[in-house]
């Protein structure tokens, strides 16, 4: 039994934490919004906390699941922060999409106060963390990523590092690259065949078994026939992770014409009031604009 601090219970946080406690560690949460916490203990076993500060105290492993950069900063930084509590030689596992320049600013922080600092953004939506099979890309000294490893596994189908700091948070993009260009791709497909009049549930029976075939295709296109988009991720999260990756492509140089068309399509979204709708409502803006 390892004593772990989990910051943050969002859709992804909450689940991912209850792998841990029923995996038999010790767990201690915080959460901005303390109702969740407080909902989280009453299911599992473990303490909840008023700050990060407080809930990192004694823990070996501090992880976070939050928003955005600033998210972040707000829970490793200052008297409140994580950072200013937790002991030499533990570490620190940062779950959150945000950008690597963030990434690379904390880890120098904590290797500087004697803490590991592994940047471990996932993929595979609230289905995957609710089931443990999330998708782990990582970031870090390979001592750090060897020690953080075998806590990720509890909720993970695959986990790997692929490089140093922030190479995490630069994978995390490539899968949101292409997951963009994915959706609207199947959206199109699919508005076509119902303006060729075509059963769009027998074209994707079809086209799925082909070189056409994708995991959105194969777990979204029966939820976009039905006009449902509550699953998964938002379009306002999406939009904040294009926005990373725009950016970025615009520090390294990299040409991004189809994610930058798609992230104007999802603020088309938006604008109809979709920003709480998950990613596969391209299909829905199509039929709408």
């Amino acid at each position: 039994m390892t004593k772990i601090t989990f910051l943050g219970l969002g859709v992804m946080g909450y689940p991912m934490a209850g792998h841990l406690a029923t995996a038999g560690h010790s767990i201690t949460v915080y959460n901005r919004t303390k109702s969740k916490a407080e909902a989280w203990v009453k299911q599992h076993v473990g303490a909840l906390c008023k700050t990060p500060a407080e809930a990192a105290i004694g823990a070996k492993i501090v992880m976070a699941c939050v928003g955005n950069d600033d998210d972040l900063r707000s829970v490793c930084l200052g008297p409140d922060g994580a950072f200013s509590t937790m002991s030499e030689g533990s570490t620190f596992i940062d779950h959150t999409t945000v950008s690597a320049s963030v990434t690379q600013e904390l880890y120098r922080v904590a290797r500087s106060k004697g803490i590991a600092f592994v940047d471990a953004p996932v993929s595979g939506g609230q289905a995957g963390a609710e089931s443990g099979q999330l998708s782990i890309m990582c970031g870090g000294d390979q001592e750090d990523y060897d020690q953080a490893e075998q806590f990720m596994k509890v909720y993970a189908k695959l986990c790997r590092r692929i490089g140093e700091s922030g190479a995490g948070q630069m994978t995390k993009m490539c899968n949101q690259i292409a997951i963009a260009g994915l959706v609207q791709g199947l959206s199109e497909a699919m508005h076509f065949a119902s303006k060729a009049g075509l059963d769009g549930a027998a074209v994707i029976e079809v086209i799925s078994q082909g070189a056409a075939g994708s995991w959105q295709m194969s777990n979204r296109y029966q939820t976009m026939l039905d006009d449902h988009f509550e699953h998964g991720f938002a379009v306002d999260w999406m939009r904040k992770d294009l926005g990373i990756c725009l950016a970025t492509a615009d520090e390294n140089g990299a040409s991004l014409p189809v994610t930058a068309l798609v992230d104007q399509f999802y603020k088309d979204v938006q604008k109809l009031g979709g920003g709480r709708w998950d990613t596969s409502s391209l299909f829905k803006r199509l039929q709408m604009v």
